[in-house]
């Protein structure tokens, strides 16, 4: 089904919203803080939705709808460990790295931030940082660049391939204009838009069949195991489900909108709000996958598209019971959770390789304005490289988003939580880490598959050997080295002071 006139139209002016909002970050944006961290200037509400927005992507309004339409609410198990991750991380992680970011040398990136946090002088963490970010983000930002192109073969019509460069190029163009402020700016009106979408498709869905009764009736005879959170699951796949929250540590997308927070005071605020925000889109997501269960489930003439690919439940649902008006702004809010994550990812791989490798070892004279431009180029490229990765029409969001998150998980998720919360970590602890858990994840997801039949532990999310594993290296490689210097050590303490005086 392609839309109809009205939806496009509405479709148009969002994105036309959104260019003119990368306009005006081009307009605000002076040098390369402000095109990579927007100057440290956001506050609690900014901060937080746009860390909730850059977050979710396109697999929560297409890739976990889509698990529940086909399992049931035991995929909710993913929004559980999500919600718990995502609390842990703002209460533990968020303020002391904005504090510790701006101390040790102002750092601008997560491979800045290793760099001058164990006052590396060999280069070798920031290297191995951008290396990991450039690997895993690739392929994150390639799930993305799917969720669009499959937002655009509904909406317009288009074949798959053509769909994929209109999806890519909607959303580089306006962080390849305005950067970091046109992003933050950006996600701030995606997230309303994708909490609006998320309440009001599930209240739709029940009211179109009758009821939450009715609904659940319907269920009860489509789908009679779609009720039991733990059907067919045993104690290593609910872990895995719920280790999706370990990744929250170590998504460099995210982190840096703690890092470019005003200050240490707009923290906790930003927390309530964004949990908020996510407890409730998390709810939304898993409530349109499981009523749609009862909606397509007592229409099957018009099931055709959902049972082809379940991914496209929301887009469907949205195309079916709005008014059409209506439903172009809340599939624009589908396109909407898919530029907020890309586009971030796309500035974060962008910065690793202006601030880390090009600045720091190409040329270290290069002005501001020659970095932010070198900064545009590489978001061209790399969008690029994440298109050509997704070519194939079959790929699935979530399994790419997946595999993304674990490393990243795994890679940094560890060294963040002990360099802001144990003064004892050393350079090559955290170099250690970082390679354990990388090397874990690449090496788990590409043997451990095959012999899951065989051995059931590896059917174990690769996230949680990869944590683990990155966890005990940064402990015993630490612990084995000399101590960390005296001025790491009284770095670390003024932040706890600092961080302890607001209550974090």
């Amino acid at each position: 089904m392609t839309a109809n006139t009205p939806t496009l139209v509405m479709f148009a002016i969002y994105l036309f919203g959104m260019l003119l909002i990368g306009w005006l970050g081009y307009r605000a944006t002076q040098n390369l803080s402000d095109y990579i961290l927007g100057g440290r200037s956001l506050g609690s509400v900014v901060t937080a939705l746009s860390a909730g927005a850059s977050d979710m992507s396109g697999w929560l309004l297409m890739g976990l709808p889509g698990a529940v339409f086909l399992t049931g609410l035991s995929e909710a198990w993913i929004a559980v460990g999500l919600c718990v991750g995502a609390w842990l991380n703002w209460r533990f992680v968020a303020a002391r790295l904005r504090v510790y970011t701006e101390k040790v040398g102002n750092a601008l990136t997560l491979p800045d931030y290793f760099t001058n946090r164990f006052e590396d002088q060999s280069s070798l963490l920031r290297i191995v940082t951008a290396v990991v970010i450039l690997v895993f983000f690739t392929i994150y930002c390639a799930s993305g660049v799917v969720a669009g192109a499959r937002l655009f073969e509904s909406m317009f019509g288009m074949d798959y391939q053509t769909a994929l460069w209109v999806g890519a190029v909607a959303t580089m163009a306006y962080v390849f204009i305005g950067g970091f402020l046109a992003v933050s700016w950006t996600d701030t009106i995606q997230a309303a838009l994708m909490i609006t979408a998320l309440i009001l498709a599930p209240l739709m869905l029940i009211y179109a069949d009758g009821g939450v009764a009715a609904s659940a009736a319907v269920i009860a005879t489509a789908r009679p195991g779609a009720f039991d959170m733990v059907a067919n699951l045993d104690v290593i796949a609910i872990v895995s489900l719920l280790a999706w929250g370990l990744g929250y540590f170590g998504q460099p997308h995210i982190l840096v909108r703690f890092m470019a927070a005003e200050s240490v005071k707009t923290i906790p605020n930003a927390r309530r709000i964004g949990m908020t925000w996510m407890v409730l889109c998390l709810g939304g997501a898993v409530a349109v996958g499981f009523f749609g269960i009862a909606f397509f489930g007592a229409r099957p003439e018009i099931a055709a598209g959902v049972n082809a690919n379940a991914e496209t439940v929301f887009l469907e649902v949205t195309k079916l019971l709005f008014n059409p008006w209506l439903a172009g702004v809340l599939l624009a809010a589908v396109l909407a959770a898919v530029m907020s994550t890309l586009s971030c990812q796309l500035l974060v791989c962008s910065s690793a390789l202006t601030q880390d490798i090009y600045k720091t070892f190409l040329n270290k004279t290069a002005s501001d304005q020659q970095l932010v431009w070198f900064g545009r180029a590489m978001v061209f490229a790399i969008a690029v490289v994440a298109i050509v990765i997704a070519q194939d029409p079959n790929s699935k969001v979530l399994g790419m988003v997946s595999y993304a998150w674990a490393g990243f998980g795994a890679a940094f998720g560890p060294i963040v939580l002990f360099s802001v919360l144990w003064q004892r970590m050393t350079r090559n602890g955290a170099l250690a880490g970082m390679v354990v858990g990388a090397v874990t994840v690449l090496l788990w997801k590409s043997y451990g598959v095959p012999m899951k039949d065989v051995y059931g532990i590896f059917r174990l999310y690769e996230i949680v050997p990869g944590f683990v594993l990155s966890s005990i290296a940064i402990v015993v490689v630490s612990l084995m080295g000399k101590a960390p210097s005296a001025q790491m050590q009284k770095i670390h303490a003024e932040v706890d002071q600092e961080v302890a005086a607001y209550g974090q």
